[in-house]
């Protein structure tokens, strides 16, 4: 498969709409089955941190005013990544708030995004649920550090993608696993797996 970029966000809130700003982005660039480069960063978008969201992260307010404002993140961040394809674990949440951020720097996104979770719920339907940390469990994958924080969360997508791809090439048969078919994969109904793999590829 092509070289991807694995990103996840930690944010104030669900919603960049609502005000909602990023505390910390994480990227993680696949190629050939394994990382390859890395990049994390706390930001400082100038907000404060809801206690629950501190709980959730273990991201408090004294580490986010020690950290480099959002801006230059989001600038490090798009430049590491470049105009690789994007993937995250229920990527309509990350895309929101990479949206967002690069909006405020006036660069905008140039490619699609690839969602792990849209792609577990097909190729693992018998996955008791398809948040990250379940799958990593059902998978037997590596936890790679604290949940809720960008970097670990990155990386457990990253080796999820991996054994996603896996299984499509062992139980599936398929010998070209690219970014494209992952895509019509992820749009395909749930229950259609099999007939989106039979459908030759234009």
């Amino acid at each position: 498969m092509e070289i991807v970029a694995v990103i996840d966000f930690e944010t104030t809130g669900l919603s960049p709409v609502q005000g909602d700003r990023a505390t910390e982005i994480a990227a993680v660039l696949l190629e050939n089955g394994k990382v390859v480069d890395r990049y994390q960063s706390l930001m400082n978008a100038g907000v404060r941190i809801p206690s629950y969201i501190e709980a959730l992260t273990g991201i408090s307010d004294a580490m986010i005013r020690s950290a480099p404002p959002a801006a230059e993140v989001m600038r490090e961040v798009s430049d590491f990544v470049g105009d690789y394809p994007l993937v995250a674990h229920n990527a309509s949440f990350d895309s929101r708030f990479w949206d967002a951020e690069l909006a405020r720097i006036q660069r905008a996104r140039r490619q699609d995004f690839v969602c792990s979770l849209l792609l577990s719920r097909r190729i693992f339907p018998l996955a008791p649920s398809h948040k990250l940390g379940a799958l990593v469990e059902y998978a037997k994958l590596p936890v790679a550090g604290r949940y809720h924080r960008a970097l670990a969360d990155a990386e457990m997508a990253a080796s999820l993608l991996l054994r996603l791809e896996d299984e499509l090439r062992l139980r599936h048969k398929v010998r070209d696993v690219s970014v494209e078919l992952l895509r019509r994969i992820q749009r395909a109904p749930k229950n259609q797996l099999e007939k989106c793999l039979a459908t030759p590829q234009r």
